[in-house]
């Protein structure tokens, strides 16, 4: 087929196809949306395929932009890849790489393009519009693997001794008030839950900060909903309040108690203040305490990420955390089918930022390092028990 007969056949078929057919057809056979447009719009006025119409011969017309300018194409690569493929020190580098803004840039070096040109261009030269993509975990640690295994052994040895093994993390914090929440809840159709346009922290509701701990032998958890600051004394005050309410009633007779905890955050392997606090917890409690972390970079391995907090998220999904009440009764209303039970508390208590430890107060701990890296893994006993 000539050009013509090419251009009312493609226009017959988006026709024949209805609403979207342009586009089908665009897909289907590369031809732009403008010709196929102008095949369609001819047939609806009666123009017929017999008529004697001049037509352009076989190569004539405007030439492609790429041949007719050649070095178009690498430049536009160029802006799109400037570090491996130009200059580093390219502007489009540290500004959004539009369609528009490549087609200006390009005019700058002498390439007059549309930006709907670029677009093309792109796309035939094997680009797409993408986001990014969660796959990079950085350096593995080497003994990673190790440590998962030692992680493994320890829980199995506690559980087999009836002694109590957590999780513990602290969840992502939340805005208290009418703040949009992510995700969709059954609504009457056209009333929507009003909430704020612009996400900024009410001074008085303040956020949110949800420090849980995960039983991992009675599937039941326990999060204390901080309002102050992210701190170890936070952190080891929840798991207390855990032992207090949950913990003593389930293990009466338990002296030993097992923790997994990531190696960063309030509940850093490296924080003083965390081996502190939880030595005047072993102290109150009588409690051997027991505390492996995962390696650095390894946090979604840790159970309570899976077990406990994916529930909460999804319990409250597009419902507004409007204030501290609604927060401590959507979290402790979190059941599952495999047996999921959660309690929650709201903690008022503050929590100051920048607390020194000293040097003495260190020395003083009744600290047990595990022979297997005894930065991730250690034991801090009850003052007065006398220790091998």
């Amino acid at each position: 087929m000539d050009e013509r007969l090419t251009r009312l056949w493609a226009g017959a078929e988006a026709d024949a196809l209805g609403d979207g057919g342009i586009a089908i057809v665009e897909r289907a056979t590369g031809l732009s949306r403008t010709t196929i447009r102008a095949g369609r719009d001819e047939l609806r006025v009666g123009v017929s395929a017999d008529d004697v119409v001049a037509v352009r011969r076989s190569g004539g017309g405007r030439p492609r932009i790429e041949e007719a300018t050649p070095g178009i194409l690498e430049a536009l690569e160029t802006l799109v890849d400037p570090v491996t493929r130009g200059d580093p020190e390219s502007p489009l580098r540290w500004t959004s790489k539009s369609t528009r803004k490549l087609a200006s840039e390009l005019a700058m070096q002498g390439y007059a393009v549309s930006p709907q040109k670029v677009g093309q261009l792109l796309n035939a030269s094997g680009y797409s519009l993408q986001a990014t993509q969660k796959t990079l975990e950085g350096t593995a640690h080497p003994d990673r693997n190790e440590q998962f295994e030692f992680i493994n052994d320890q829980v199995d040895a506690f559980q087999g001794r009836g002694a109590p093994v957590i999780s513990v993390d602290t969840k992502k914090k939340e805005l208290v008030g009418a703040f949009q929440n992510a995700g969709r809840e059954w609504q009457p159709s056209g009333a929507p839950v009003p909430v704020r346009v612009h996400d900024f922290m009410d001074d008085v509701l303040g956020k949110v900060i949800p420090y849980g701990i995960y039983d991992l032998g009675r599937n039941t958890g326990w999060v204390s909903v901080g309002i102050d600051h992210d701190t170890p004394a936070f952190a080891v005050e929840s798991i207390a309040r855990w032992w207090r309410y949950m913990g003593r009633k389930t293990y009466p007779e338990a002296r030993e108690l097992l923790i997994t905890a990531d190696a960063g955050g309030s509940n850093s392997a490296r924080a003083r203040l965390w081996k502190v606090e939880l030595q005047r917890f072993a102290d109150r409690s009588g409690l051997a305490i027991s505390v492996s972390h995962f390696p650095p970079g390894t946090s979604k391995w840790n159970k309570i990420e899976h077990r406990l907090f994916c529930h909460i998220t999804e319990n409250w999904r597009g419902r507004p955390l409007v204030d501290h009440e609604t927060v401590v009764q959507l979290i402790g209303s979190v059941r599952t089918t495999t047996g999921l039970t959660v309690k929650a508390k709201l903690d008022t208590r503050q929590y100051p930022l920048g607390v020194k430890v000293p040097n003495a107060e260190m020395d003083s701990l009744l600290l047990t390092r595990a022979e297997f890296h005894g930065d991730w893994n250690y034991t801090i006993h009850p003052r007065g028990e006398v220790t091998q």
